[in-house]
């Protein structure tokens, strides 16, 4: 009940973003007040090193390596899993970005190219996250838990701090790649 719960709640915020960001000029305006009071510096080497880690593509890397390492451990099954679910949030996540078509933030470095919502960055570390914390959070503990938040938080400031996406940017790829896991998840209990 409770992950229908955060599955449902997730799609809420997540549809409630669409429509705002799509329709709403007062919402925009607030959402490009907010990044402005929230971003002050632009272009720290620390964040895009953090952005250049948990680059999209790279993810998939980091995800075809832990893939590899559960086949080695004969879990066949759960290595599908896992490239299933973020391939599954990253289809989403484009089909998104081609649908909404939102500019990027002004300022934003030359680097970036493509729609800024949903941030591919922060979907993919989202995804990625859940991932670990699915498999390993039990065996490893609170310290691997901090760990992955940290991370997560710090993604999510890099793509703030270097003026790639506005705040709801970070919260819709959030709620995407919570919805995206949690019907993974469930896929994957039913089999």
């Amino acid at each position: 009940m409770n992950n229908y719960f955060v599955l449902l709640l997730s799609a809420a915020v997540l549809l409630w973003l669409i429509f705002n960001i799509k329709n709403s000029r007062r919402f925009n305006l607030f959402d490009h007040w907010l990044h402005h009071q929230l971003v002050k510096r632009h272009d720290c080497y620390s964040w895009q090193v953090i952005a250049f880690i948990n680059d999209p593509k790279l993810m998939v890397v980091w995800d075809v390596l832990l893939a590899g390492l559960l086949l080695n451990e004969e879990r066949n099954l759960t290595a599908l899993w896992v490239l299933g679910t973020l391939g599954f949030a990253d289809f989403s996540g484009i089909i998104l970005k081609k649908l909404i078509l939102r500019k990027r933030p002004l300022l934003h470095s030359d680097k970036e190219d493509g729609y800024s919502f949903p941030s591919g960055h922060v979907l993919g570390a989202t995804t990625m996250g859940l991932i670990v914390l699915q498999l390993f959070a039990k065996d490893l503990g609170t310290g691997f838990v901090i760990a992955v938040v940290a991370i997560w938080a710090m993604v999510i400031f890099s793509r703030l701090s270097l003026k790639a996406h506005y705040p709801s940017d970070v919260l819709g790829a959030t709620s995407l790649a919570i919805v995206c896991f949690s019907i993974s998840q469930q896929l994957f209990l039913a089999i």
